[in-house]
């Protein structure tokens, strides 16, 4: 009887920690697009170009291991192809058109946290239609990872505030939101009925987020310029090629694919603040390959991140023994 409870406890713990492996690896590669997409941008690459480099070349890479993986992904992408789709223009593409425009408007410390205000909006979102209210720890540390962010940013040096730059910045936020609530909804990957696969959801989303962002550069909406010239990485001097193939390969490929997997293992909620991290990782990035320094209050500021995230996690266990305290809860007040 007692081996019978635990071993489904020990299933959750074990899911649990393997997606916040995968989450924390997508928020680390994720953290390199930042210093990669900055070292083309130097050389005189628009961000518009570089975005869409970005993206069609994961989407290459992506279908390569795709078709290695999981060769029946085409066939299943069209299956899905609403989802794909929304996937590809929303999360994928909006989120870094929206960002890129507030950007024009912000600094970039601004522009930033308002996209990263997405935390807020999963929390909103999956209390609004699971009915499901946070715990105070959850919320707790939810607002305590802002503050944090805010710090790692230093958002308050030298801030000018746009009011079209922060509706830009808003829309890039529930972009990113839409990121972690259509993660959520994707098959882990262990055979579960009716699920989308993430390998398929990475791929095909990469090709229509590429598409995407290319049209609005060609077609004149955002600059279109690409360079040949050599790029700077932590003090070498090498090929443009070597930029693009790993911003392709590391933030984009490999971010999107770990980070699909390891929402679909999370709620989303928490895994959005987990997300968070991938601005502690751009900044050591940036310190590593562009020499950009870490100030001290970046640095108390990844604390703060760090605590915020332990309260939202206390958090998720609390209402977990809750709800296994009161049996009688309604079943639609899980969360994925």
């Amino acid at each position: 009887m007692v081996t019978a409870q635990l071993e489904p406890r020990t299933a959750s713990a074990n899911r649990f920690r393997l997606g916040l492996a995968f989450a924390v690896a997508s928020a680390l590669t994720f953290g390199f697009s930042g210093p990669l997409a900055k070292s083309l941008i130097e050389t005189g690459w628009s961000p518009t170009a570089a975005v869409t480099a970005r993206l069609a070349g994961g989407a290459l890479l992506m279908a390569v291991f795709a078709t290695v993986i999981h060769r029946g992904w085409v066939r299943e992408a069209l299956q899905h192809w609403r989802t794909v789709l929304a996937y590809g223009v929303i999360p994928v593409a909006g989120a870094q058109w929206c960002y890129f425009n507030a950007v024009s408007h912000l600094s970039v410390g601004v522009a930033l946290l308002l996209e990263y205000t997405s935390p807020l909006l999963v929390v909103g979102w999956v209390w609004a239609t699971t009915r499901s209210r946070p715990s105070n720890l959850t919320l707790v540390g939810v607002v305590v990872a802002i503050a944090g962010i805010m710090l790692v940013l230093n958002v308050f040096a030298a801030a000018h505030i746009n009011l079209v730059g922060v509706t830009w910045g808003l829309a890039a936020a529930v972009c990113a939101a839409c990121y972690f609530i259509m993660s959520a909804r994707v098959s882990s990957g262990d055979g579960e009925a009716g699920g989308l696969n993430p390998i398929t959801l990475a791929a095909s989303g990469l090709f229509v987020g590429a598409i995407t962002v290319a049209l609005l550069g060609f077609s004149g909406v955002m600059p279109m310029t690409f360079t040949t010239n050599d790029a700077v990485i932590a003090g070498w001097t090498t090929s443009w090629i070597v930029p693009v193939v790993a911003l392709a390969l590391i933030p984009t490929a490999m971010a999107y694919t770990l980070g699909i997997m390891g929402i679909a293992r999370l709620r989303p909620r928490f895994a959005s603040l987990v997300g968070l991290a991938e601005v502690l990782f751009a900044v050591l990035a940036a310190w590593a390959m562009l020499g950009e320094a870490m100030t001290i209050t970046q640095a108390i500021g990844g604390v703060v991140v760090l605590a915020g995230l332990a309260l939202a996690r206390q958090g998720d266990r609390s209402e977990q023994v809750e709800r296994a305290s009161w049996p009688e809860a309604p079943p639609d007040g899980r969360v994925l």
